[in-house]
């Protein structure tokens, strides 16, 4: 970087990271005494210089450099900013002006910043640490705290990056903070869909999902229930709050149950379709008369699709949730072969990954538990033997030569062998499903 001839402060989430000792994805830099004109003209002879851009307005640049050591590093590029305000021009996100100005120093910079542990900079030539706000402090006595009152107001997706804090760093608000959230938490359905959900970095992942990911994704979702900000986000969840299950084995109340699975989850090292799944699994029980699942994979797609989840994603996910409350009374290589036929081998292993979540957030016998790992060895064991089209020692050609049509009635007849075969694995041999399907065909 030093290379560059630029006077240049790393900034923000990296400096954050640098002091816990973790790896940073993302490296920002300020550069102070250019406006955006003399950046680029700075950058240009290192490489490649993009125009970086939010919301449609300028925010600085992309350097891809021409140094084969730098790109090697820095593959997505690196991205420049001279130090700017925002000013605030209405209520939502994009109602604001990004104001840059070479006469800003590095700790006016800092000023438009969101909380105090991301207001650092660490100046690149000689190593100096800018910290006017005293986030280095706070980070270390693990406190959440706002750089100024406005903060959510200016920008409420902020919201959902803090309690993103709460469950990734461990960091609790300070009780301002925590006022400024419980104030500003209807604000929050002021924002994207895509920005908490579905995402627009690099990563592809919004503020929820990192949230999820994070290691207290529980401790997060109490807090956001607490303020205010939950219901604001996912107005799905507004009948699940403090919902009585009137059961031995249900024995909190609803929303403490999903976030026990949620949290449970996490434990595990779950994926981000089986946490999502764990949010909305049951979120249908105060509506659906008896017929959950169903009515919780309708309020989950619909959530996915507000908060603009990649297509793929939402229907595994709603998939996994109108599945997920299969009975565990007779598991065996059979019922093991039957799910994996039902439902693919990814979301099989994925439904008893969130079952055993849902168990661990209810008063349940160890049996329970036990039933749950032996289907897990039963789906690993069974997985070799046939259940999909594909593994059938027949095609679809095989049975036309037979007589048979295309179309639906070629369709028909191969789910039928295959059905066949999953309940007995010896049939899958050609000349035993030839016989069948020639004494089937009209």
């Amino acid at each position: 970087m030093r290379g560059l001839h630029l006077d240049a402060y790393l900034v923000g989430g990296a400096v954050r990271d640098e002091l816990l000792g973790r790896e940073s994805k993302d490296a920002d830099f300020v550069v102070p005494g250019v406006d955006y004109e003399g950046l680029h003209a700075a950058l240009e002879p290192h490489g490649k210089v993009e125009e970086l851009e939010v919301a449609g307005r300028r925010v600085g640049a992309r350097l891809y450099p021409l140094d084969r050591e730098l790109r090697r590093l820095a593959p997505a590029g690196i991205e420049f900013a001279p130090p700017r305000v925002e000013r605030s021009t209405g209520p939502g996100r994009h109602d604001f002006e990004i104001v840059a100005d070479p006469a800003l120093s590095i700790e006016d910079d800092m000023g438009r910043r969101d909380f105090t542990v991301n207001a650092m900079a660490r100046r690149l030539e000689t190593g100096e640490m800018v910290d006017p706000f005293e986030g280095a402090a706070d980070l270390k006595n693990g406190v959440l705290r706002t750089v100024r009152p406005s903060s959510f107001a200016e920008d409420p997706l902020r919201l959902v990056r803090g309690l993103r804090f709460v469950s990734e760093l461990g960091l609790e608000p300070d009780a301002e903070t925590l006022q400024q959230m419980r104030a500003e938490a209807s604000s929050v359905a002021l924002v994207s869909g895509e920005r908490v959900g579905g995402g627009l970095g690099a990563d592809g992942m919004g503020e929820l999902s990192k949230l999820l990911l994070g290691a207290e994704p529980a401790r997060a979702l109490r807090l956001a229930r607490d303020t205010g900000v939950l219901v604001a986000l996912l107005p799905e969840f507004e009948q699940a709050i403090s919902f009585e299950q009137d059961s031995e084995r249900q024995h909190l109340p609803l929303d403490e149950h999903i976030f026990a699975v949620v949290q449970a989850a996490a434990d595990a090292g779950a994926s981000l379709a089986v946490r999502l799944g764990a949010l909305f699994h049951d979120l249908g029980k105060p509506t659906a008369n008896g017929k959950h699942p169903e009515r919780g994979a309708e309020l989950a797609a619909a959530a996915m699709r507000r908060l603009r989840y990649p297509t793929n994603l939402r229907t595994y996910v709603t998939r996994l949730v109108r599945a997920h409350a299969f009975p565990l009374d007779h598991v065996d290589e059979l019922f093991a072969r039957r799910m994996l036929r039902a439902h693919g081998d990814e979301l099989a292993f994925d439904l008893v990954a969130h079952k055993e979540a849902d168990l661990r957030g209810k008063r349940v016998q160890p049996a329970e538990i036990e039933a749950v790992s032996r289907l897990h060895d039963l789906l690993e064991q069974e997985r070799t033997q046939p259940h999909r089209l594909a593994d059938l020692a027949v095609d679809g050609s095989d049975l036309i030569a037979l007589g048979y049509g295309k179309g639906p009635e070629l369709g028909a007849a191969l789910d039928a062998l295959l059905d066949a075969v999953v309940e007995d694995p010896a049939l899958n041999t050609r000349e035993r499903l030839l016989d069948r399907a020639r004494a089937q065909v009209r």
